[in-house]
């Protein structure tokens, strides 16, 4: 099942659907508002979380939805991401850092890079605009694989963009947090997928075009089999000794990173397709 929230006039409502109709969860006897909700629902029956929307099914109303009813799937108290786990990505660290030993390190050790991404203020849904620093002067979108936790554990899959300040984080390392954390820094979307909806989530096509001008500017295609890290082994290093939110998404990391010096532009469209999850797309704006 896609888990989808859409807006119905004032009301926001939990879709599901399973690839040929769409169930308004929220429309049955104590139906879901959330994932986070029907997340809490399942655990309580201890089910999986498309058992527990299966028993709302009879009672929900059909329903139809388009592109502009949908807004950010979920609301994590907390966004974590991961680095370097491709090799491109650590090429592209060494590219824009003084300092790119630190990149080979991360990528050739036993421990991954985990860092903190975003809070639900800084992070946007599908067709809100993410947002480029007014400091920096090359900025790039980064694609990547979203893990859905709940309780610490993998319940779903989603979309992320992790938007980056390559120059500000090639000034130094330690600026990593001012060059991945600001406003607007992320997005999430269109939906949240369960875990038996994705056959493989190492073996997933995806693909990112940035539309400037009525133009292609950039476009690339890359496969989740090209990580160096499983989601597993990320979801296990993100959870050692710290305790994370009930409901938290973990980004796994980019391959698809712009060549050179491309840098992204106030109106610029990112558009990212992921095989079996759907396209996350979000117009630029510089914060």
């Amino acid at each position: 099942m896609r888990y989808f929230r859409v807006t119905r006039g004032s009301d926001q409502r939990l879709v599901a659907s399973d690839g040929e109709t769409a169930y308004d969860l929220t429309s049955a006897s104590g139906g879901p508002a959330t994932v986070e909700e029907l997340l809490a629902s399942a655990d309580e029956a201890r089910q999986g979380l498309d058992e527990s929307a299966e028993a709302y099914l009879d009672d929900a109303e059909e329903c139809e939805f388009d592109d502009d009813d949908v807004v950010l799937p979920v609301e994590p108290p907390e966004v974590w991401a991961s680095g370097v786990t491709y090799q491109i990505s650590e090429e592209a660290r060494q590219e824009e850092s003084d300092k790119p030993d630190v990149y080979i390190d991360v990528y050739e050790s036993e421990r991954p890079e985990i860092f903190f991404k975003a809070t639900p203020s800084r992070t946007v849904g599908p067709d809100e605009a993410v947002g480029i620093r007014a400091d920096s002067t090359w900025d790039t979108p980064e694609p990547e694989l979203g893990v859905v936790l709940f309780d610490g554990e993998m319940v779903g899959f989603t979309i992320g963009n992790d938007m980056s300040s390559r120059s500000i984080e090639g000034e130094n390392p330690l600026y990593l947090p001012q060059a991945k954390v600001y406003d607007r820094c992320c997005s999430l979307g269109p939906c949240v997928v369960s875990l038996s909806e994705v056959d493989d989530p190492h073996d997933l096509e995806m693909t990112m075009q940035i539309h400037r001008d009525g133009e292609v500017a950039y476009e690339g295609t890359t496969n989740t089999s090209e990580m160096v890290r499983t989601c597993e082994e990320l979801t296990s290093y993100l959870t050692r000794h710290n305790v994370v939110p009930r409901l938290t998404v973990l980004l796994t990391g980019t391959a698809l990173v712009p060549e050179g010096d491309f840098t992204l532009r106030e109106g610029d469209e990112i558009e990212i397709d992921i095989e079996g999850i759907g396209t996350l797309t979000n117009p630029v704006t510089t914060v």
